[in-house]
């Protein structure tokens, strides 16, 4: 099989999606692996890397979609990937379709296989492709969180860990999971006061009981956002319902209790985010303000840490790479159930409900064969 890598277009993203040692997996059994020119140089790794392992250097994108059968990406297709899909591609990167219509229809009618990262789960129902990325984004949400406290960003002016003598600043986590308990962990490190709250109790427990002391755990219900808010310097939007649109937890009339400078990190913005005034950001343009609240809201926090990002990513991805490009995706998905809930779109069907749902879609349900 061709495999095609074009280098990442979104605004301030640095990752790729295959490394040198993944062409090397690669070729050992007998696929060609084209590498747009410098699609690894946001992580570190040069066109001279990719070549040492087996690599083709292609000069163009459209070169890349041109020849390749199957196009291994880290973000979403931009428009004018869309534009260079065609019903022989199978894609394989992150989709985030419940969150943009615009994304959908448009993959949906280039006639592609899109399989998506975010849906696939491993023999134990975990996100599996989802879990690095979730883990790299809730850490980095605690350290941009506390830049964006400071008067300079429109901030509070607090110093997240305070002193001797001086309280430290409150962070609420909205939600328990790989983001949420990331983020506790580092603002708990850095010795904040953290309130984590999620719906499951089970969950809850876990947590309270692998957590530093620092760290509390609350059921969540409309009022104990509510009360939370009006005490948080930091608030991390950690939420995620696999496939779907994050579910609203802060409406716009809750920033009113908040005080003003205080900050909200809405991790989930890719899926739609919990806050009603949650908006994409890029890196280059990362906040806004919203009465008087700073919202922190980039799509894709993990490219700014393209080498650690692209390693941990990569960890995950190629088991799933070698065996699309090794058995296709039809025979793949069929020997694999988990993988074959990542696939979200075929041949203008969409196949994943909650996406369909998200836009009145029609439903097609996908079965391997």
């Amino acid at each position: 099989m061709i495999i095609g890598v074009p280098k990442e277009i979104k605004s301030d993203e640095y990752r790729v999606a295959v490394t040198p040692g993944g062409v090397e997996q690669l070729k050992r059994y007998g696929h060609r692996v084209l590498v747009e020119r410098g699609a690894g140089v946001g992580s570190g790794l040069t066109d001279e890397d990719y070549q040492s392992y087996g690599a083709e250097i292609i000069g163009s994108a459209e070169e890349i979609f041109g020849n390749a059968d199957l196009i291994c990406k880290v973000k979403e297709p931009q428009p004018e990937e869309i534009n260079k899909l065609s019903e022989r591609h199978v894609m394989f990167t992150y989709m985030h379709f419940a969150a943009d219509r615009e994304l959908t229809e448009g993959v949906r009618d280039s006639g592609c296989i899109a399989i998506a990262y975010e849906t696939i789960e491993d023999q134990e129902g975990r996100l599996a492709l989802l879990a690095p990325m979730s883990e790299v984004a809730g850490r980095m949400s605690i350290q941009e969180g506390a830049k964006y406290l400071e008067k300079p960003m429109m901030g509070r002016g607090i110093l997240l860990g305070g002193i001797p003598g001086v309280e430290p600043a409150n962070v609420l986590v909205l939600g328990g999971g790989i983001v949420g308990s990331n983020a506790a962990k580092l603002a708990a490190g850095l010795g904040a006061n953290v309130t984590i709250m999620d719906i499951d109790l089970y969950r809850l427990r876990y947590l309270d009981d692998v957590m530093p002391s620092n760290v509390n755990t609350v059921y969540s219900t409309p009022e104990s956002i509510r009360r939370h808010l009006s005490e948080a310097d930091l608030v991390i939007g950690a939420v995620l319902i696999p496939g779907a649109r994050c579910p609203m937890l802060v409406p716009r009339d809750y920033l009113s209790l908040m005080q003003t400078g205080s900050v909200i990190v809405d991790v989930g913005v890719d899926q739609g985010g919990c806050c009603e005034t949650t908006k994409p950001t890029t890196h280059g343009d990362p906040t806004y303000v919203v009465d008087g609240i700073v919202h922190y809201c980039v799509a894709n926090m993990p490219g700014a840490v393209g080498r650690t990002s692209t390693f941990g990513l990569t960890n995950a991805t190629m088991p799933y790479l070698l065996k699309l490009a090794e058995m296709g995706w039809e025979k793949a998905c069929a020997d694999d159930p988990g993988l074959a809930l990542g696939v979200n779109i075929v041949h203008g069907k969409i196949t994943n409900e909650p996406v369909a749902q998200a836009f009145d879609l029609p439903y097609s349900p996908y079965e391997p064969k």
